[in-house]
């Protein structure tokens, strides 16, 4: 039997989560190191998932697949297409950075009465969440999906109410209050579009007598699975319903500003750039595959709710004083360009917007963590208390604004190839929808120069003065992110290799082609 390659990629950060968690109390810095080598060790698993599937070759590569709860149908069945592969790469790439970010966030602190987690639980959640997003890329049965799709809200729970940002000028009281509210509203919020997708599923396995996606898939394709046009919708409305809310989507969204507002700067990046991206994932992988014609149906409504999303979080981020809550409205953004491109059904609009998943990721962990450096030097998270760092600290200002660059998809960084696809391949189907989004460009443009101008520029204030500039294990942190953007900005190649023929066999399930551009013949 052939190594289980996509079943270590996932339980290797589970046994380091246990691992680490295990640690005696005392040994605060080996649990730190113990957490990065596991991570670090993962991202050499996932390298070679990159490196052993063929993006020419079959849908699914690398499987695996075992009798799991007989009696139900249920299976422990993996397989990865182009498009998992690439996010099980960000995803394995990532967590390294954000290791190394919150080296020092979960360190005991005692104020007042109240005193911090222990740090190994902080290094411990953080593997477990990457092992139930990466099983989560992995799994082809629709049950093994969900089970890990629901269990990831139990350590982002704790990341977010136990691990808190420090900088809070009300008090620790007020803080852990508001901590408490945020992690309670992310729970709550993913677990009412669990519950709705659960009745789906259960659905699902009523119609199909199984839980596996390339048999139901396949049957569907080939006539042998008739699936009535109202049962077919209810079903995709109640998987749809809970990949919004992960995703975020308007009206959905509200539980991540205050998550990301009270979360630590890499627990932030863990929530918006690797837990939201199993939601958009989803899309692709459930909606699409299982329920074709009720995903072209839901369409028009989808996009315009991904538009709505786009200009709602743009404008509501150009008028935000907290910084963190800035770049959560600019998720909600970015994340409506995403589902955009899901939805108009061409393949460029999916190839960007797979393609947008990945560049999200690293902008967004490039912009974020430098605030949570800067966030951690002044404590505090209003614009208005900085001004004039470029000054005093010219590197973290640097690549502050590199980061703010990516984010507005200036050309020559990564974002803006993908924000391109995205929006070349929904004009061509949809060139009102494609038009107005457009506004979101110039909005993000608007809501990255004013925060920078704001908070790097002008008079250096005297609470900045003696702000250090980056130390050593920050620029270990930004510069490969940095060094990624402006290489997938210019060469972006090496990803659309790989996303490319899945967006292709996506788009075949939902009985779509590419509309041929109105050229009027040469005489």
């Amino acid at each position: 039997m052939s190594f289980p390659l996509l079943t270590a990629t996932a339980a290797l950060p589970a046994l380091g989560a246990v691992a680490t968690a295990a640690v005696p109390a005392a040994q605060r810095t080996a649990a730190k190191w113990l957490a990065l080598l596991v991570s670090l060790a993962t991202l050499a698993l996932a390298v070679t998932v990159l490196v052993r599937f063929d993006p020419d070759g079959e849908r699914y590569q690398l499987t695996e697949n075992h009798a799991w709860i007989k009696d139900f149908g249920v299976r422990y069945e993996l397989g990865v297409d182009g498009i998992a592969v690439a996010l099980i790469a960000l995803t394995a790439l990532l967590i390294p950075f954000i290791i190394l970010a919150g080296w020092h966030d979960a360190d005991p602190l005692e104020t007042g009465s109240r005193r911090w987690r222990p740090t190994q639980g902080f290094f411990a959640l953080i593997l477990a969440v990457e092992a139930m997003v990466v099983i989560s890329f992995e799994a082809t049965d629709v049950f093994l999906f969900y089970i890990f799709f629901e269990a990831m809200l139990i350590p982002m729970y704790f990341l977010i109410g136990g691990f808190g940002d420090r900088a809070h000028a009300q008090g620790e009281e007020t803080a852990a209050t508001q901590r408490s509210y945020a992690a309670v509203k992310f729970l709550l919020y993913n677990l009412a579009g669990g519950l709705i997708m659960l009745a789906a599923v259960i659905g699902l396995y009523v119609v199909a007598g199984n839980f596996s996606l390339t048999e139901i898939a396949d049957a569907r394709a080939n006539g042998t699975l008739h699936m009535a046009t109202s049962t077919e919708r209810w079903l995709f409305l109640g998987f749809f319903f809970a990949f919004a809310v992960k995703a975020p989507l308007w009206p959905l969204h509200t539980w991540l500003p205050n998550a990301m507002q009270e979360a630590t700067a890499p627990v932030a990046v863990l929530i918006t750039a690797v837990v939201d991206k199993v939601g958009t994932f989803a899309m692709l992988r459930f909606c699409l595959q299982l329920f074709p014609e009720a995903s072209k149906w839901a369409t028009p409504v989808v996009l315009v709710l991904a538009l709505i999303s786009i200009i709602y979080g743009a404008l509501l981020a150009v008028g935000q004083r907290d910084i963190k809550r800035l770049v959560a409205y600019a998720s909600i953004s970015h994340f409506g360009f995403i589902i955009m491109g899901v939805f108009a059904m061409t393949s460029q609009g999916q190839s960007g917007a797979t393609l947008y998943m990945v560049n999200h990721g690293i902008s967004t962990a490039a912009l974020m963590l430098v605030a949570g450096f800067l966030i951690s030097r002044r404590g505090s998270r209003l614009i208005a208390d900085y001004g004039g760092v470029q000054k005093v600290a010219p590197v973290l200002a640097g690549t502050f604004l590199i980061g703010g660059l990516a984010t507005l998809s200036l050309p020559g960084l990564a974002p803006f190839v993908s924000e391109f696809l995205v929006l070349v391949g929904t004009f061509t189907r949809y060139p009102v929808i494609g038009v107005i989004a457009t506004f979101g460009i110039v909005l993000a443009a608007l809501y990255t120069l004013v925060l920078y101008q704001r908070t790097m520029t002008g008079p250096v204030k005297p609470e900045v003065s003696a702000m250090p500039d980056l130390r050593v294990r920050e620029v270990l942190v930004v510069a490969p992110l940095i060094v990624l953007l402006i290489f997938l900005g210019v060469y972006p190649k090496p990803v659309t290799n790989i996303i490319d023929p899945a967006v292709k066999q996506t788009l075949s399930d939902v009985h779509k082609k590419d509309p041929r551009p109105e050229v009027e013949a040469a005489k």
